[in-house]
């Protein structure tokens, strides 16, 4: 079957995740996430993979990968954090989806212009509220004192509180006022303006030489048997169990295929 990237985030069900509150449509985010990530990252990371294990065998490999598998592999941590009741099934109402008023983009005074707002952390939802001058008492209703900013009963309430707070000002305001600040407050840079600036692509990496080439900096780790600790995080973050999804072949552990997409 023919399909691009919004069908292979669609068939990986990570695209249930992305958007609005879930009575609006999911969005897909243009092809970055399935055609750039899921697909092209990943193979360069099989890639590499292949070269390590020729490396060790002395054989060549040959790469196995696609965007469905890729983009879902990408959202485990989505997927785990349902099993364990930090993400809701419903879009929009999640500390990482834009649900909490302290992780999601505000509209400042020049319209169509956003910050965004990181501030998960207690001492930078202090330095937020610092930055905005308001105190928690004003961003909390007053039935809600004691349970505190998680409590998603009082979301509504203090993400009212802070859309108000942020169009007083404009971005380029908020942006000097936490210039400097550990309040994970950033503006919301457009493509042009990056353009205008100058902005030079950089390298998606770096690499230097390690100071643990030298003998007096040398880690020696304490080995590991083969598969040591395996079922045990297999079982806690996937769920899976032996003989139904993986096998025990010499201390290894060996995923069994089944049927997929």
């Amino acid at each position: 079957m023919a399909g691009h990237d919004i069908n292979y985030l669609a068939v990986s069900g990570i695209l249930s995740l992305l958007g609005g509150p879930a009575v609006q449509p999911p969005q897909p985010p243009g092809n970055i996430l399935a055609d750039f990530a899921g697909g092209g990252l990943v193979a360069f990371t099989g890639i590499l993979l292949a070269l390590l294990r020729r490396g060790v065998s002395g054989t060549g490999q040959v790469v196995e990968a696609n965007m469905v598998d890729g983009v879902s592999f990408l959202g485990t941590f989505a997927r785990l954090a349902m099993k364990t009741r930090m993400w809701d099934d419903e879009r929009g109402r999640n500390l990482l989806d834009g649900g909490a008023p302290f992780y999601r983009c505000y509209e400042t005074k020049d319209e169509g212009r956003f910050v965004a707002v990181g501030a998960l952390e207690p001492q930078f939802f202090e330095q937020l509220l610092q930055g905005m001058g308001l105190t928690e008492r004003e961003v909390l209703p007053l039935d809600g004192l004691e349970r505190g900013r998680n409590d998603k009963r009082n979301w509504p309430f203090m993400k009212d509180v802070l859309e108000k707070r942020f169009k007083q000002k404009t971005r380029r305001e908020w942006e000097e006022i936490f210039d400097g600040k550990d309040a994970c407050v950033t503006p919301v840079l457009e493509m042009k303006e990056l353009e205008e600036q100058g902005y030079e692509q950089r390298a998606m990496v770096g690499l230097s030489e390690s100071p643990g080439r030298e003998p007096k900096h040398q880690w020696v780790p304490e080995p590991l048997r083969p598969g040591a600790g395996g079922e045990e995080m297999l079982g806690q973050w996937v769920g899976w169990k032996r003989g139904r999804d993986y096998a025990v072949d010499g201390g290894a552990l060996v995923k069994l295929e089944r049927s997929r997409l």
